[in-house]
């Protein structure tokens, strides 16, 4: 019999329920003498797959074939918890098994653990298996370990023999993180060409990984339905402050670092990036659950380390957090100080000729449309904000005496701002002249629909 504790019990049984039920159906209605038509869904490509690895299974429950096979169905069909089975199983009857260390492999990474991945790459290796039918996979968790360039030769090397658009778009997110833009923009550009919608997510990411956040932004909200950009657009200003892992993982899983461990390294992966050391073998049942912070190696490179200020005002944020703030949106969009739009360099490809489709219809004129504003305090008691802008008007007349006041929903709290202002630029100018007369604010963009009420 086939050890069922060792796969997802749900899948496999709904699946075998598929494969008899019309047997079953067919010996009630065989002395019936009414006919119905009945009218089913076609299983997909990968679901039937995995029915005959399963009805194998059945007649053969020790054929280690037969297990990888199951192990690559599960997998075609999302269901990680039964491909570990799967391919543990095959494990336990064959430890040198090259092809079921592949797919224990491509477990690991797509449950997000890219060590664990690159350890059964190598030991799949090590027993016989050529990786090059799936170095995408290997290219990707290089570059979520922070090793773009062997990633970014891996990919290329993968397209060679197979063209595939999400591995150009990987090639393009590794590029921009290793500060490529020419790359990045050159990898994108035929996909541009051919209006696919995913490569200009990837862009809006990229370009936000380089560290233009403006143009990011507006490539969101001129592509995306105006829900989705808002809710994208903050985590976009925040993309430059991420470690190249933390960036990997977000462009290509949408993966994001709590706040407090923004910019942090996965000690695993800060020690095998100093020593090149895999981690030891776990169990296979423990494979799947989270451990450790999020992925994540410094780039020195980069001057993303946040101000004394900003250290400050992400301690604020993590205490709101454990008080129930809504989101981690509310989190990023917080602490979403206005990074340089950077400037194309020689030899970037000028797409901008290139008609943006939107993924929905245009909507209709927003009531709360997006807009610039400088940030000056934060508050639960909105007369106790009031207050406090009024002493902020007597502090700096000649800054806020001919301005009005603002308040805008935080978790809650309220923001109380001052604005609104035509562009993100005219808020810095403001922000600039503030900070020398030694306010604590910042710019804020209010996402489109965000309701902005006047403070009396």
């Amino acid at each position: 019999m086939i050890r069922l504790h060792h796969y997802s019990r749900l899948s496999i049984c709904a699946l075998f329920t598929g494969v008899l039920l019309p047997v079953s159906v067919l010996a009630q209605n065989s002395t019936s003498a009414t006919s119905r038509e009945i009218v089913q869904q076609t299983p997909s490509a990968e679901v039937e797959q995995l029915r005959a690895a399963l009805q194998r299974l059945a007649r053969e429950p020790r054929s280690v074939g037969a297990l990888v096979d199951a192990g690559d169905a599960s997998l075609g069909v999302g269901d990680l918890d039964a491909a570990m089975g799967f391919f543990g199983r095959a494990l336990e009857l064959e430890p040198a098994n090259a092809q079921a260390k592949l797919g224990m492999a491509s477990v690991n990474l797509r449950a997000r653990r890219p060590l664990e991945a690159l350890r059964m790459f190598a030991e799949a290796e090590r027993a016989g298996a050529s990786i090059d039918a799936i170095l995408g996979d290997f290219a990707l968790a290089q570059d979520l370990v922070g090793n773009n360039q062997l990633a970014q030769e891996s990919y290329r090397a993968a397209l060679a023999r197979d063209p595939d658009d999400e591995l150009s778009r990987r090639l393009a997110i590794s590029l921009a993180i290793s500060g490529d833009r020419a790359g990045f923009e050159a990898a994108l550009l035929p996909l541009l060409q051919r209006q696919d919608l995913a490569a200009y997510r990837t862009r809006a990411f990229g370009l936000a990984i380089l560290g233009d956040t403006d143009q990011a932004t507006s490539l969101a909200n001129s592509l995306m339905p105006a829900d989705l950009a808002s809710r994208m657009t903050p985590y976009l200003a925040f993309m430059p402050r991420l470690t190249k892992s933390q960036q990997a993982a977000a462009a290509n899983l949408g993966i994001f670092p709590r706040a407090a461990e923004i910019g942090r390294d996965d000690p695993r992966i800060a020690r095998f990036a100093s020593t090149g050391e895999l981690p030891p073998v776990v169990n296979a049942d423990k494979r799947l659950e989270p451990r450790g912070t999020p992925l994540g190696q410094r780039d020195n490179s980069r001057p993303a380390q946040p101000t004394p200020q900003q250290t400050s005002r992400l301690a604020e944020i993590s205490r709101a957090q454990e008080q129930a703030t809504p989101s981690l949106l509310d989190a990023f969009s917080e602490l979403a100080d206005p990074v340089a739009a950077a400037e194309a360099r020689d030899g970037a490809v000028d797409i901008t000729q290139i008609e943006i489709p939107r993924e929905a219809r245009e909507p209709d004129p927003p009531q709360h449309p997006a807009r610039h504003w400088v940030q000056m305090a934060t508050g639960r008691d909105r007369s106790a904000l009031l207050f406090d802008w009024r002493r902020m008007v007597r502090r700096a007349p000649e800054l806020l005496g001919d301005r009005s006041a603002y308040v805008t929903r935080w978790g809650q709290a309220s923001r109380l701002l001052t604005g609104p202002f035509d562009s993100r630029d005219d808020a810095r100018e403001l922000v600039r002249s503030l900070r020398a007369q030694g306010f604590d604010s910042f710019t804020y963009s209010s996402p489109e629909g965000e309701e902005i009420e006047e403070l009396q």
